[in-house]
């Protein structure tokens, strides 16, 4: 039997980038790209800001969530504005950690809870229905290049 550090060290598989978005400022509509350069100030193009908040992901299995919990489908990545959605690993676990995305290293930092606006985005109830599903902060301490395709692991 394993300690509980190695259990929490352990991960079974990569996970995948299965989409990648860009807030060009506040409000605006997301652009979806399939690849973007992310620097130490966030993914080029963003309105992104450089510190523990510079990228932020989601996973895609909690769209899928969020949507049952509205009593719809999977609720599209754009609605949420979050950077990056992985598939495959859960991003839960990697807090505090190295974590390669593509040819970045990023150290998950904080929650991305939901702001006011998943109300107008999703209606009433959105707000709630995207708590404890809203995704992962992150700051960049390497930058480089992500694409589509691209794994998500830890590094550590």
């Amino acid at each position: 039997m394993s300690d509980l550090k190695s259990l929490i060290a352990g991960w079974a598989q990569p996970g995948r980038i299965e989409w990648i978005g860009l807030r060009p400022k506040r409000r605006a509509e997301m652009v979806t790209v399939d690849a973007g350069m992310i620097s130490n100030d966030g993914l080029e193009g963003d309105r992104s800001r450089a510190g523990k908040r510079a990228v932020t992901l989601i996973q895609q299995e909690h769209l899928a969530a969020i949507g049952s919990y509205l009593g719809q489908g999977p609720v599209a990545p754009d609605i949420l504005r979050r950077n990056l959605v992985a598939s495959g690993i859960n991003l839960a676990a990697l807090k505090g950690r190295e974590v390669q995305v593509g040819e970045a290293v990023l150290r998950f930092t904080v929650i991305c809870a939901p702001c006011s606006r998943m109300e107008e985005a999703l209606g009433q109830g959105g707000y709630s229905a995207v708590r404890g599903h809203g995704g992962w902060c992150a700051e960049v301490l390497r930058p480089g290049q992500v694409r589509l395709g691209d794994a998500v692991q830890p590094v550590d």
